[in-house]
């Protein structure tokens, strides 16, 4: 599949808002954000999923990580790729990691199938790089995440990205979360 020419100028233009205000990596780094967002929206892309979906999913962390508001996502992206950025940005308020995890989650779940379809191509990505890295309190939180979304996903949320997950947390299922 060829990208369409309006996914090519707008998957470009993300990556180099992302490049200008993403921090850079170096060894101390946990993971290289600016990889890992490339990576959650080219595995979207490779998975045919909507302008929108991709788009997201290579900003899912743009909140979080950068300076970037919400009213400059909207204004460059729209409104559709702002919610779905939002639904998979976790909130720094909450201070217990389970609760934390938990309500991200179940955002994701309020916000439609399309935001649970990011957040979880974004857990399959941190599970692939820190199993990697063979980090293990890092595959604890993706556990944590992975049990989050089997709890609280409806079953009428079916994509294929979600028995991938499920393969990932069984393959792992020696870690707590």
């Amino acid at each position: 599949m060829s990208l369409s020419k309006s996914l090519q100028i707008n998957f470009e233009n993300a990556v180099r808002l992302l490049a200008r205000t993403m921090p850079v990596a170096n060894e101390s780094t946990k993971k290289p954000v600016l990889f890992h967002g490339i990576r959650v929206g080219v595995y979207l892309y490779e998975h045919n999923y909507s302008e929108s979906v991709v788009l997201a999913g290579l900003l899912h962390d743009v909140l979080e990580d950068t300076n970037i508001s919400e009213a400059e996502i909207q204004e460059i992206f729209g409104d559709t790729i702002l919610a779905l950025v939002k639904a998979s940005t976790k909130d720094d308020s909450i201070k217990d990691d389970l609760e934390k995890t938990n309500e991200l989650i179940k955002r994701c779940v309020e916000n439609g199938e399309n935001a649970l379809i990011i957040k979880t191509a974004d857990i399959l990505d941190s599970f692939k790089w820190y199993s990697g890295q063979q980090n293990e309190s890092e595959i604890a939180y993706c556990m944590r995440n992975a049990h989050a979304v089997f709890e609280y996903k409806p079953d009428t949320f079916n994509d294929p990205v979600f028995e991938e997950l499920k393969k990932w947390r069984d393959k792992y299922t020696n870690f707590s979360a």
